[in-house]
């Protein structure tokens, strides 16, 4: 037992000596330590807190010499580059839900076999609070192909509300399917007002949670509008033929490397949302074309204009 209880907290190093069924080499990563906003609860948003990695890889045996070439191994900079990108893709609620993600990424690596992955969080009370996993490639991760990983450019439509409520609505969904391209639909607020409030922070909440009763009277209308909120929900859906309709809330809330435009602004919002999806055009129908600073082509069009 005690011997149990000294690996249950020691490093994943010893961890994996212990767990091997087969002698490899390992590489270590130790008290990684970044500071990242993350967490589920309200107190965790809008403030930033240390959490701390260690990592431990297997790989396999090299072919041959080493001949102290960098290329022939898994390097260091390969796990902390991991980190940084599941960190910088968007806003997360679990350590657990990062970890995975973390361990996911490293075993995309040829000469990784099996990884250890443990995170902690070091400012939310008297200790470290943490989770650990193990995956190996025969856990079920996912296999990434060169047609899951090629860059989507899709169409994103930011429709007024007249076009959600016209008649037309069903066959200007016919034109987009035809079209091949992936397509992505955003709205305009409700013509009711929401509420009001003088916090600016539950205001944004409150604005978003109106687009978000506009996306759900799109999908009430056609069953092929799809309502999604998060970047794995509009990936998955672009590569399937399903039109998404854009719930913004998470993908607002959750950014990392800038910061959105307001949702009192449909068409700056829609122009943000294409540019983070590298679309190829943002097409607003029934609404004026915004800014010229928009990161992608924009054009505004009738709705007829679509069929």
């Amino acid at each position: 037992m005690t011997d149990d209880i000294h690996l249950a907290f020691a490093h994943p190093a010893e961890r994996a000596a212990a767990t091997s069924e087969t002698l490899r080499d390992r590489i270590s990563l130790r008290d990684h330590t970044v500071s990242v906003e993350i967490g589920a609860f309200q107190a965790e948003r809008g403030t930033t807190q240390r959490i701390r990695f260690n990592v431990v890889v297997e790989v396999r045996p090299l072919d041959g010499p080493i001949e102290d070439d960098v290329d022939r191994i898994l390097s260091y900079d390969r796990v902390t580059e991991a980190i940084a990108t599941e960190i910088g893709a968007e806003r997360i609620n679990l350590l657990e839900t990062l970890a995975e993600r973390v361990a996911e990424r490293i075993l995309l690596e040829p000469q990784a076999v099996r990884t250890f992955v443990r995170i902690e969080k070091l400012d939310r009370g008297p200790g470290a609070l943490g989770v650990e996993i193990v995956r190996t490639r025969r856990d079920g991760l996912r296999v990434v192909s060169p047609a899951d990983t090629a860059v989507l450019h899709p169409r994103v439509v930011l429709l007024a509300n007249e076009a959600v409520q016209s008649g037309q609505l069903s066959n200007w969904l016919d034109a987009l399917e035809r079209s091949g391209v992936p397509t992505i639909l955003t709205v305009c607020p409700p013509q009711t007002d929401a509420p009001q409030t003088p916090v600016k922070m539950v205001q944004r909440r409150i604005d978003l949670l109106s687009l978000e009763q506009a996306c759900w009277v799109l999908a009430g209308r056609d069953p092929r509008c799809v309502v999604v909120e998060t970047a794995t929900e509009l990936d998955w859906g672009m590569r399937n033929g399903q039109i998404s309709v854009w719930a913004p809330s998470k993908l607002v809330l959750d950014a990392v490397d800038t910061v959105p435009p307001g949702p009192e602004d449909p068409v700056v919002l829609a122009g943000w949302f294409a540019g983070q999806m590298a679309a190829a055009e943002l097409v607003c129908v029934g609404v004026a074309a915004g800014p010229a600073e928009c990161p992608v082509r924009e054009v505004s069009v009738a709705a007829d204009s679509l069929l």
